[in-house]
């Protein structure tokens, strides 16, 4: 007598998303020394990872081209980054998050931030047009619905990133438009989050909120005093043996400081202490005038190598925070919202389209 063996269930997609999830995460310490390899290494490697990793829930052909739109619209910041003189990093791509671009320098003002976070959309957009336009040549849409598919995956992408919501490119677009757009992303992202139910989302509404609370309610105060406490271990017995008297542990005094930011934006304060041949660094949680660096105890810690002093300092700043950066002509206002708008209404359409021709509904 045969028996009809039972018909495995299907996996959820989510299996399959955890399943490459935890690989990527079991294999770093193999893929990270291959990110080294040349210029464009990580981005080649996490690009082919990150194909592999939608292949498992996708068509393979729908994985390439959706990750293609991805490197397109990343390479669209690239442009628009080297246009205003910005040095950036090669995408990098993360499975199920997206891509992304490392800024070596930060923009000097909104209007280049701006213009740089239009890049990618804009290039996005054009990349999915060229995919419609091949979809749209065959014909046949049940023929072409590999590639109407791709299109419509890469207008919705490229519209959800228009979200005026840091760190998306749209938030940063509002920078040269008008910050009330941010208002706006933190009223509409709740409506998104509602519709798209996505997790991922929502982590990002959330970082955004709390940034806007810290910009506008917690932080709000101009000019507002701070400090940052640091301690450094200097040996002793060098000093001892060239006669230095050594500071008791109630010992205080003001320290010369000399304060810069990196290409990253960010501040840092040395300190000198030219009698203990001593100078240490501070970064700085926020941009800020100093005000003073003084030392505030003297501790001594007796080791295996002899005697060392643990150096205990403070700088006190007032936070500071370039208005200016926002300065934006009114006609540079009215050209990104004018395109910021457009651009949004264009995609919607495009959405449209596609879904009344092939009805999809992403």
């Amino acid at each position: 007598m045969l028996q009809q063996r039972p018909k495995p269930k299907k996996q959820n997609p989510l299996w399959y998303i955890g399943a490459a999830v935890t690989f990527i995460l079991t294999q770093l310490k193999t893929l990270l020394p291959l990110l080294k390899l040349g210029k464009f290494g990580g981005a080649i490697i996490s690009m082919a990872v990150t194909i592999g990793a939608y292949a498992i829930i996708f068509p393979w052909q729908f994985a390439i081209g959706f990750v293609l739109l991805l490197l397109i619209h990343e390479l669209g910041h690239v442009i628009a980054a080297k246009q205003k003189g910005l040095p950036v990093s090669a995408p990098v791509f993360i499975p199920f998050l997206g891509a992304l671009i490392n800024m070596k320098r930060h923009p000097r003002d909104a209007v280049t931030e701006a213009y740089v976070a239009l890049g990618g959309p804009v290039l996005g957009t054009v990349g999915a047009l060229v995919v419609f336009g091949a979809a749209y040549a065959l014909g046949d849409p049940q023929h072409s619905k590999l590639l109407y598919s791709i299109a419509y995956v890469g207008f919705f992408l490229n519209l959800i990133n228009l979200m005026p919501i840091h760190p998306l490119d749209g938030g940063r677009i509002a920078t040269a438009v008008t910050r009330w757009l941010w208002l706006v992303g933190l009223i509409g992202g709740l409506v998104v989050i509602i519709y798209l139910r996505s997790i991922l989302f929502f982590i990002i509404w959330a970082m955004f909120a709390y940034d806007l609370y810290k910009k506008f309610v917690k932080d709000r105060k101009q000019g507002e005093e701070r400090f940052v406490n640091a301690s450094f271990l200097v040996a002793a017995e060098p000093l001892l043996a060239q006669g230095y008297l050594i500071p008791g542990p109630e010992h205080k005094r003001e320290l010369p400081f000399v304060t810069f930011s990196d290409l990253d934006g960010q501040q840092y304060v040395n300190v000198f202490w030219e009698g203990l041949h001593f100078q240490g660094t501070v970064p700085l949680m926020h941009q800020g005038i100093i005000k003073r660096t003084h030392v505030t105890r003297v501790e001594h810690l007796q080791k295996e190598d002899g005697l060392h002093l643990m150096i205990h300092c403070q700088i006190d700043y007032q936070l500071y925070e370039n208005d200016k950066y926002y300065d934006v002509p009114t006609s540079a206002r009215w050209k990104f919202g004018t395109a910021y708008a457009l651009l949004a209404a264009f995609l919607i359409g495009m959405m449209w389209y596609v879904h009344e021709v092939t009805g999809l509904n992403g």
